[in-house]
């Protein structure tokens, strides 16, 4: 009887064990690609750029012309939003509004957790979608702590309400069965490179979204730059950026809102 108790507990340990095996074993090997891949992009491609995103709470009135533009030349569904406007509190009067879209980590958690490599890192700062790679797992929209990932329930069929009023599409339509993102409209980004443009400077290598701020409330560009308008924003402002006590480095930064005298005295 004894025996049988023993072996019976055996079985279960070996099957924890075996459980506890195929648990980790993806996380330890979507790792170890990882390092692999990093290793590879550090030694064969390197950027000079560190591109982000500073958004001035003073001067955001909430209008979601961000929202239309980003639908329109990402050809983004009606039911997706690659960035969104949350409402704030009510400073001195003033109603704030708290942009959001993905703030391309420097420490992505949702790049951590894809089992096929599907989710990267550019050197640029850049977190990109491989869409022909994505499985639809979901486990990076649940990893990711802002939420701005969605999954693609269904393929995008017809016309976008978006377009042609808010601009016009420059990315293929993300299939059926994909999670999706802001993307930094790195086609932009990269095209306006090859042209001698400077993103954040020449609207046609800029994000749309930053272009369609009629308060200009939105800046982009490079954090090594320090001529570049983030770099000047950043270093004349206080600013915060999103959960940063998760580690996770986000690009997206947050400039309060100020007071008029706060602000004679930051120019």
């Amino acid at each position: 009887m004894s025996k049988k108790t023993l072996e019976r507990r055996d079985f279960l340990k070996l099957g924890a064990a075996g459980l506890a095996v195929l648990a980790t074993g993806p996380s330890l090997a979507a790792k170890a690609r990882r390092k692999a891949n990093s290793s590879s992009d550090d030694s064969e491609e390197d950027s000079a750029h560190s591109w982000a995103m500073v958004i001035d709470q003073s001067k955001c009135v909430g209008c979601g012309h961000c929202i239309q533009a980003c639908k329109a030349y990402n050809d983004v569904s009606p039911d997706i939003e690659w960035t969104r406007l949350v409402e704030g509190e009510k400073i001195a009067d003033q109603q704030t509004f708290i942009p959001i879209t993905c703030m391309h980590c420097e420490d992505a958690p949702c790049a951590h957790v894809c089992l096929v490599g599907a989710t990267t890192s550019r050197p640029d700062g850049i977190v990109m979608m491989d869409y022909d790679r994505c499985i639809g797992c979901r486990y990076c929209e649940v990893a990711c702590p802002y939420g701005v990932r969605s999954f693609n329930w269904e393929a995008f069929k017809g016309d976008n309400p978006a377009v042609p009023t808010w601009g016009q599409p420059e990315v293929e339509r993300r299939p059926r069965g994909v999670v999706e993102k802001c993307s930094f409209c790195y086609q932009r980004i990269d095209r306006g490179l090859e042209l001698g443009l400077t993103p954040g400077v020449d609207q046609a290598a800029t994000p749309a979204c930053v272009v369609a701020c009629p308060m200009k409330a939105r800046t982009f560009g490079d954090l090594n730059d320090p001529e570049s308008a983030v770099s000047k924003l950043l270093a004349g402002h206080a600013s915060y950026r999103l959960k940063e006590g998760l580690g996770t480095g986000p690009r997206i930064y947050y400039l309060p809102v100020r007071s008029e005298r706060e602000e004679e005295v930051a120019s």
